[in-house]
């Protein structure tokens, strides 16, 4: 009877020690899970949900590739030098040798070695490659290759945070070509201030916009864009002193980030300028993703009665829109579903972060 005893007072004794185990891994592994937010920024870093505009303008690697064609050559008949060497999407980025970064270098250089094959050096999915092109001679003298090219992009986006220490995300989704919805390959760029001025409503399976200006002079630049990504655009702003201003002018308050798997589903609100001022707008979370890495984990409906009527819900220029609940910023607005433009997804602001 002793032995017996002895033996289950260890089998007790085992469990409760494993149970302990458990309890202590799970706890690990949940703090983990939620030190997984990495912030940009150094130690002690603030972040300040922002919703201001901000103007991009976004340098490309080489000249962008939106699509061959045929030509007419001089003799009368057609020719397509570009055919099967050449697609759309890929980067043109030195002609003979000499590097090309503008659509007016790339036709000078045309214009000047036109009489002859040219070697173009193209960068496709990542990769060098070098090609042959036979240029054409047209009816006015000058030649082609077939090609149409596009130069650097830009446009009118929303700022989702600022740190303390200059760095800065924005949109919550990359920068794509129109023509070829790829992602601009880019190294850098850079960020201005911006104005909104006006709003193109949004209509069931029509985008609505947020209208605004960019000043491109050298003394409205605020900052450097250094990243553009699947899932925002990411840089720094060099100088204190517009930092500090920015957070005056924007009344911006630092806020905690909020974990993936602590996001609810339920009441939250949205940052956005659409009247020319920031302002707080109602949204309702309606279904978390939290296994999503890209910038779909969150649908949100649009509540916000003054916001529905100023825009019809949510509007391009809106990507990037900070989403906040529970006094924390939790993610950014990202796209709008055409069906219904008072829907749409969010980035969780944890995966916005990792980047």
């Amino acid at each position: 009877m002793v032995a017996d005893r002895v033996f289950w007072y260890r089998r007790i004794l085992a469990m409760a020690v494993i149970a302990l185990s458990m309890a202590f891994l799970c706890t690990k592994l949940i703090n983990e899970r939620q030190d997984d937010v990495v912030l940009t920024g150094n130690s002690g870093t603030l972040i300040y949900p922002c919703g201001f505009p901000v103007g991009i303008y976004l340098e490309t690697e080489g000249v962008l590739v939106i699509g061959t064609d045929t030509i007419t050559g001089v003799d009368g008949l057609n020719y397509e030098p570009a055919y099967d060497l050449i697609r759309e999407g890929d980067y043109i980025v030195a002609l003979n040798g000499e590097t090309v970064g503008a659509k007016a270098q790339l036709s000078f250089l045309i214009k000047k070695y036109g009489n002859k094959d040219i070697d173009l050096t193209i960068r496709r999915d990542g990769e060098f490659k070098d090609v042959t092109v036979k240029p054409v001679k047209v009816g006015n003298g000058s030649y082609k290759l077939g090609i149409w090219v596009k130069d650097d992009s830009q446009g009118i986006g929303t700022m989702t945070y600022l740190c303390n220490d200059g760095s800065f995300g924005a949109l919550g989704h990359g920068i794509s070509d129109v023509d070829t919805k790829k992602l601009l390959s880019s190294n850098e760029g850079l960020l201005y201030g911006a104005k909104i001025w006006g709003i193109t409503k949004a209509k069931s399976g029509i985008a609505g916009s947020l209208c605004g200006s960019i000043n491109y002079e050298e003394d409205n630049i605020i900052g450097e864009i250094k990243k553009n990504s699947s899932i925002g655009i990411y840089g720094v702003i060099p100088s204190k002193n517009t930092v500090e201003g920015l957070v005056e002018e924007y009344n911006l308050k630092p806020y905690e980030i909020c974990g993936k798997y602590d996001v609810k589903i339920g009441k939250a609100t949205i940052l956005a300028c659409v009247t020319g001022s920031v302002k707080e707008y109602d949204v309702e979370i309606t279904e978390l993703k939290v296994n999503s890495e890209g910038n779909k984990g969150i649908v949100l409906k649009v509540t916000d009665e003054e916001l529905l009527t100023e825009t019809g819900g949510i509007v391009q220029g809106m990507s990037g829109s900070p989403i906040l609940q529970n006094g924390k910023l939790v993610g950014a607005v990202t796209h709008v579903f055409l069906r219904d433009s008072s829907l749409g997804y969010g980035i969780f602001i944890e995966n916005m972060l990792k980047r």
